[in-house]
This record gives structure tokens, C-alpha cells and sequence, in this order.
């Protein structure tokens, strides 16, 4: 009998220290998308874990006869699973979207794990794609970039751009990424629209400090964007228009007849401008038929996967989108026709294995590629003879590259990833082509280049008690430029302290690096501007930024605070010398080569200030409230004679309000109220006549004929000259401006159709988009003459602008 019983409590006492792991996949009900960021966990513990970009989780716990296991994410209702863990167990579950009528259930039910301040993770912020979907559209168009503008630490471009200038950097600081592959220039229609048609996204995260060593390349942001898989279980699809544009999404399973959920499935997505279209009857009320232009957009999203069981699945995505704005005219001895389009390609193939229930792997094959185009041609035709002259200028970057990322999940403790990616990337700065009758043909170009940027990190997210979690991490990146290797280290580290269960203090450093530059005239993203790699003259851009901040959460109210103060440091960040340009085609014949890199010049920047976001992300109203309070600033020794100064969108206050209200499942109402200090522009601070001396100057010897004295000769006339001051010393007005949307819904049982009434601009507030010096005379009262006097004169571009849309569902 003793030796019966020292057996039992011999095999419990094994069983009890027993650990084994639960790990599977989590989709959505309905359409088997996999989700990302899901919050696993015990209930009333600290212990839990997430589900990964690819939905898969994995979690070790201690062998037990009943262990309960909480699934929840904003927007769905928590799965409860109750399980017995005598081994290692494959768990995948499915979640319900909750309907409108239900989002109040959503708000108390909010669990210990979906709260900010339980995170490691600072400066990061989601949006639910559904919750872009209900803010005001400019123009009918529903816009993620213009949405993360009315977060806190993101400044805003010029009126209607969806230009972001991130905690001080610049447009070129932000990494924006793709289903893996970044993508260089995020703008349609001169930058008034973006290139990413919410309808095919799955998720938007932005991260602007505090930065995971998975991410590299870039000093300010990571903007990630992933792309749903398309539905396995039926076809449904989703469009609308718009004022200026149209778009259509379909996405379906693959399968053969008979089998209830597919393997595979496909999503394509596509959105057109018709501005093209609605210029024809204008331009041809203006001028004769020989005449024709216009401008359009489009873009189109594909997305492929095969599931070939639990441990290994196949993902193929791409996008292509194009900009083209056009002119041409013909008459009988003459013709002309030029232009400009750019546009991005990209592709991603990912090949997913589990090689156990804690070891998960991702291998990449990434494609991108960004080109601008400027075209003009001109025919003449005289005394039988045609004279032609044709110029073509052309810029972009092309990246291949490969990408292996691990998460190693060894216990509740500890989330491990680490990998390795490298990118070859092919820069064409400037290409310039004439030909005519006379000379034939003449170009002048600089080579393209091609360089190496490789990185390899590792991370791990501790939890070693209750109180304390940490992610740390270490980046080791590399650029190999002409004849220089760059070899970098950015560690990376990020804390949360617990003070009580529902606040934590957090802080956070990041070093970055960046090895390439975009060079801009205009700061404002325009395409013109130019994608540049670093040399051996040209030194990579690097920051280092400290945050602390705390995060507290109302868990009744479903409430979310974050409050965090950040100063970062900037070193070679690159702008232009004074007056330089690299585009140099006033004489072609005459042009000689020159490089890129003798016509910028290198300098220092730091940025710092406070951010608050309060954010409630369901319930009947939501919506959220983001200030911002910054400086920023720049140093160059050829520039502002080597003094500081403020960047063009350095901004003192910026405030966003955004709110939600669900009336009904039947009408949504939406607004949002911003303000912004004015952009630091560089303006005349005065005007004088300049008198022009005899350009042949006589040449008088003294008394030393080797010293010659040389006499000029002014004559009559002369023309206005400007003297700016100090750069950037002038302040626009305040831009503030409220937009609202009323959303009419009808569901039937197999679609739904959205009406949209949405006003931008409601009060008609005359916002400056640049500003322009002019002459007007002054009369006293009697109409005589006083005198001429120079004149600031606000440009504005967008008054108030209704639009009617459509959106539906099926």
C-alpha cells in the first residue's frame, strides 16, 4: 500500500511540473481571414500571449486537467475554451465580428489583455480598418494616411496632402510597407490622395518610437499595412464611387464542389479616378478639337494563398498603380504633346512552415519598384520640311530582396523573433534624353547605382513578473555604397512598469539608420523628387529617441490613455545647397555630368515634445482625442549661413478630434476638428530696386599695369529684388478646419448599401496653401492716386466641398 502510494505522488509530482504547449491558428468566422494581433490569455492572470502578423499563436502553460483560455480582439467577441493539457495541443478558433447592435457587449467585456498599459510596446498605435471606414472622406475617397494624420506625433503636409512628417522627420524617414514591401512614394494626384484602397487592407498599424529591432531602414516611422487573404468560404465583394473615383474589390475561395472550406482563395482590388473623363467638356468649351488632356489615377491589388495544412501555407500579393496627367495639340503645321506619370509595383511572396508548436518561420521574396516619367515633344513643320524636338526625363528605384523572420515561443515568458533580410537596391537619380533635327540625339544621365542593405536582429518580449515587461532587441544593419561598407548597431529597448493593474509607466530608446535620402525642392513629396543612396561622401542618416510616457486604462468607460514625452536626435539628415537642383536641362548641349552628392549638403536635426491620445475604439461613440506640443529643428553649414532654423513643418500645436456616433445599425455620424500652427515658410521681409552696371566693363590701368581697375558703367532702369531673412522666419496663419459625414445603411440578408453625405471644410475656413507677394495701388477718398505698396496675398485651394457617395457590400 506505501509503495502504491509513493508512486502516485511520484507520477503527480511529474505530471504537476509538466509544461505543455497550446498553439494554433486564428481566423474570422465567416471568411477564414486570418487575424492579427489577437489577444490570448488566461483570464484573471497576467499570463498571455499574441497571435503574429500570419494569425498563429503559441503558448506553454503547466499540465493541468482543465485549463481555461481567453481569445478577444477589438471588433469580435471573446471565445472562451476550456482544455485538458496532458500534451501538447493544436487549438485553432474562429471569431465572430460583432454587429453594430452588439458593440456595447464589446465595451464590457474588454479583458485584462487587450489593455494599453499591459503592453511592453510604446508609440504604437492601430486603427480598425471598419473605424477608417466611418471617418469623413475628402472627395469621397477613404484615406489610412489621411486618418493616421489625426494622430498625435504626426504633422500634417499642405492643405489636402497626405504628406506625414513624423515626431520632426521628414517624408522620407517613414517606412511604409506593404505585405512586406515598402513602397516609395505613397501618393496620387500630387499628393492629395494615397495609394492604399482601404477595402483591401486588413490592418494599419503605425509605430513612431520605441521601434522592435525587426524594424530597420528608416529614422522617424513603419507605417505596416497587410492586405486580407480573400474569403475561403464564399464570394463577397465590396465597391463604391465617389466624386472623382471608383473602386471594386472581389475576393472568394478556391475549391472544388462539395468541400466546405477551401484551401486557397484570391482577393483582386481595384480603384479608377474619372477625372479625365469630367475634364473632356471643359477642356473642349475652352479650345478647338485639336486639343485634348486630362489627368487620372489607378491602382490595382491581387492577392493569392494556398493552405497546405497546419504547418505550411503560401502567400503571392501585389500592387501596381499609375499617375498620368497629359496634354496634346495638332493643327496642320504643328504638334505638341508631353506630360508626366509616375507610379509603384510591387510584389511579395511568403512561404509560411511551423516547424513545431513553438517555432514558426516566415521566408520572403520581396519586389518593388518606383519610376517617374517627364515627357515633351514638339513637331514643326516648314517649306516641306519637319523639325522635331523630343526631351525625356526619368527617375526611380528598383528593390529585390529576401527576407527570413523566426518567433520562438519557448514559455509565457519570454516571445522570441529574430531573422535576417537583405536588399539590393537600383537607383536611377536622373536620366535626361533630347533629340532633334539638328543634333540627332543627346543624353546625359547619371549611372545607375547599385547597393547592398542588409540587416540581421533579434528580440525578446520578457515578462519576468507581473509587474515588469520588456521588449530588447539588437539590429545589426549594413550598406554597402560604391566603395564604403557601413556597418551599424541600433539596439533597441522598450519597458512597461505596472503601477496598478490598469496604469504602467513605460520608456523606450531606438537607434536608427538610414541609408537612403529623398531629395526635395518643395518638401511636400511631390513625385519631382529624387530617391538617393547613401555614398562614401554622403554619410547615412542615423537617430537616437528616448520616450516615457504612462498609459492608463478605463476599463468601465472603455477608455484608453496614453501620455508620452519624446526627444529624438538627428545627424546627416541631407537637404539641397542653396539654389541647386539636380535636374539641369536649361541647355542640354552644354550640360556636363554631375553628381548628385556635390549639389546637397549634410547637416543635424533633434526634435522633442509631449503627446496625449485618449482613444475609445467601440461602443456606440468612438473616436479619439490626439494633441501634440513639438519643436523642431535643423542645423547646416550651407544653409541660413550655418544658423539654426525651424523646417517647413515644424508645428508648436497640433489637436485632433475625431468622433463616431452609431445612432442606429442604420445611420452613422461622423466628425473631425483639427488645428495646426502655421507651416515656417522663408518670405521677402523686403523689396528694394537694384540698378544693373554696363555688363562690357572698361578695363583702366594705374599706375601698375599688372593691377588693372575695373570701371562700371550703370545705366538707367533697373528691377525689384527681394531679401528674404533668416529661412523659415515667417509663420503661416493657423490651419484649422471641421469636416462631418452622415452614413445611411440598408441591410438585406445577402448585402448592404451605404449612402454617404460628407462635407469637408464645413465652415469654409480659407486655409493658406502658399502665399504670394503683390502690388496694389492705394487712392485717398477722392480717388487719387497714393501710392503702390507691396501686398501678402493667402492663396486657399479647398473651400467648403460637399460629396455624395456610394458604398456596397454583397
Amino acid at each position: 500500500m506505501r509503495l502504491i502510494l509513493f508512486f502516485s505522488l511520484l507520477t503527480f509530482s511529474v505530471y504537476a511540473q509538466s509544461r505543455f504547449t497550446v498553439s494554433g491558428y486564428i481566423r474570422e468566422s465567416g471568411s477564414q481571414e486570418q487575424l492579427i494581433g489577437v489577444n490570448v490569455y488566461l483570464p484573471n492572470t497576467t499570463t498571455g500571449t499574441t497571435s503574429n502578423t500570419y494569425g498563429f499563436y503559441s503558448i506553454t502553460l503547466p499540465a493541468s486537467d482543465s485549463v481555461t483560455l481567453a481569445f478577444s480582439f477589438v471588433g469580435y467577441g471573446t471565445e472562451i475554451r476550456t482544455v485538458k493539457l496532458r500534451s501538447n495541443l493544436q487549438l485553432n478558433v474562429q471569431l465572430a465580428a460583432i454587429g453594430r447592435e452588439l458593440n456595447e457587449v464589446v465595451v464590457s467585456g474588454r479583458r485584462e489583455a487587450d489593455k494599453v498599459s499591459q503592453t511592453a510596446q510604446m508609440s504604437r498605435i492601430d486603427i480598425p480598418v471598419q473605424q477608417i471606414k466611418k471617418i469623413p472622406a475628402f472627395l469621397g475617397e477613404k484615406d489610412v494616411l489621411r486618418v493616421l494624420q489625426l494622430m498625435p506625433g504626426v504633422q500634417k503636409g499642405s492643405e489636402g496632402q497626405t504628406g506625414i512628417y513624423v515626431r520632426g522627420g521628414g517624408p522620407d524617414q517613414n517606412l511604409v510597407i506593404l505585405d512586406d514591401a515598402p513602397v516609395y512614394n505613397v501618393s496620387h494626384l500630387f499628393g492629395f490622395f494615397s495609394v492604399f484602397n482601404g477595402d483591401a487592407l486588413k490592418s494599419v498599424e503605425l509605430t513612431k518610437g520605441g521601434f522592435p529591432a525587426r524594424f530597420g531602414g528608416r529614422l522617424s516611422s513603419v507605417v505596416e499595412l497587410n492586405m486580407k487573404e480573400g474569403n475561403k468560404e464564399k464570394l463577397h465583394g465590396e465597391g463604391g464611387g465617389g466624386l472623382i473615383a471608383s473602386r471594386l474589390t472581389l475576393e472568394g475561395p478556391i475549391k472544388k464542389k462539395g468541400v466546405a472550406v477551401a484551401k486557397s482563395s484570391f482577393l483582386i482590388s481595384g480603384r479608377r479616378t474619372y477625372l479625365d473623363l469630367l475634364a473632356r467638356p471643359l477642356i473642349a468649351a475652352q479650345t478647338d478639337d485639336n486639343t485634348m488632356g486630362g489627368y487620372y489615377f489607378y491602382d490595382l491589388n491581387a492577392k493569392f494563398n494556398y493552405d497546405f495544412g497546419q504547418k505550411n501555407k503560401v502567400y503571392a500579393s501585389g500592387y501596381f498603380g499609375k499617375d498620368r496627367f497629359f496634354f496634346r495639340e495638332k493643327n496642320a503645321s504643328s504638334g505638341s504633346e508631353g506630360g508626366l506619370n509616375w507610379g509603384n509595383a510591387t510584389g511579395t511572396l511568403r512561404w509560411n512552415h511551423l516547424f513545431s508548436e513553438k517555432l514558426f518561420s516566415n521566408a520572403s521574396l520581396i519586389f518593388s519598384n518606383y519610376k517617374f516619367q517627364i515627357y515633351a515633344k514638339e513637331s514643326e513643320r516648314f517649306n516641306n520640311t519637319e523639325n522635331e524636338f523630343e526631351l525625356r526625363y526619368t527617375s526611380g528605384v528598383r528593390d529585390w530582396g529576401l527576407k527570413y523572420d523566426v518567433d520562438y515561443f519557448p514559455n509565457p515568458q519570454h516571445a522570441l523573433r529574430f531573422g535576417v533580410v537583405t536588399t539590393l537596391h537600383r537607383f536611377t537619380p536622373s536620366a535626361v534624353v533630347v533629340k532633334n533635327s539638328d543634333i540627332n540625339q543627346f543624353k546625359t544621365e547619371v549611372e545607375a547605382l547599385n547597393n547592398v542593405e542588409s540587416g540581421i536582429y533579434a528580440e525578446d518580449t520578457w515578462k519576468p513578473n507581473r509587474w515588469l515587461k520588456m521588449n530588447a532587441g539588437l539590429r545589426l544593419s549594413h550598406f554597402r555604397a560604391e566603395n564604403q561598407n557601413y556597418f551599424r548597431p541600433e539596439p533597441r529597448i522598450s519597458t512597461a512598469l505596472m503601477l496598478r493593474p490598469d496604469l504602467s509607466f513605460k520608456a523606450s530608446y531606438a537607434r536608427m539608420n538610414q541609408y537612403i535620402h529623398l531629395l526635395s525642392n518643395t518638401g511636400i513629396g511631390l513625385p519631382t523628387d529624387l530617391w538617393v543612396p547613401s555614398t562614401a561622401k554622403i554619410a547615412p542618416q542615423q537617430s537616437s529617441q528616448v520616450a516615457a510616457g504612462f498609459a492608463k486604462d478605463f476599463e468601465k468607460q472603455g477608455l484608453a490613455l496614453t501620455l508620452e514625452g519624446y526627444y529624438k536626435n538627428m545627424n546627416n539628415i541631407v537637404n539641397y545647397k542653396e539654389g541647386s537642383s539636380f535636374l539641369l536641362i536649361d541647355d542640354p548641349s552644354s550640360a556636363e555630368k554631375v553628381r548628385w552628392d556635390e549639389n546637397i549638403t549634410s547637416g543635424r536635426g533633434w526634435s522633442y515634445g509631449a503627446e496625449v491620445l485618449l482613444q475609445k475604439k467601440t461602443g456606440k461613440l468612438s473616436g479619439w482625442i490626439g494633441y501634440t506640443l513639438s519643436w523642431t529643428q535643423w542645423k547646416f553649414a550651407e544653409l541660413n549661413f550655418g544658423q539654426t532654423f525651424y523646417p517647413r513643418y515644424d508645428r508648436r500645436h497640433d489637436l485632433s478630434i475625431v468622433g463616431i456616433y452609431e445612432f442606429s445599425p442604420r445611420i452613422t455620424l461622423s466628425g473631425t476638428w483639427v488645428y495646426g500652427t502655421g507651416n515656417a515658410l522663408t518670405l521677402p521681409q523686403s523689396n528694394y530696386i537694384a540698378y544693373p552696371h554696363n555688363l562690357n566693363p572698361q578695363v583702366q590701368y594705374g599706375q601698375n599695369a599688372n593691377a588693372p581697375s575695373i570701371v562700371y558703367r550703370s545705366f538707367g532702369g533697373g528691377w525689384s529684388v527681394s531679401d528674404y531673412g533668416p529661412k523659415n522666419s515667417f509663420r503661416a496663419e493657423p490651419y484649422h478646419r471641421f469636416d462631418l459625414s452622415l452614413q445611411f445603411h440598408k441591410k438585406k440578408r445577402h448585402h448592404e448599401r451605404t449612402w454617404e453625405l460628407s462635407v469637408y471644410n464645413l465652415y469654409n475656413r480659407r486655409n493658406p496653401f502658399f502665399y504670394n507677394l503683390t502690388s496694389r495701388q492705394v487712392f485717398d477718398a477722392n480717388g487719387k492716386y497714393v501710392k503702390t505698396e507691396t501686398v501678402l496675398q493667402r492663396i486657399s485651394i479647398f473651400p467648403i466641398v460637399p460629396t455624395l457617395s456610394y458604398n456596397f457590400k454583397f
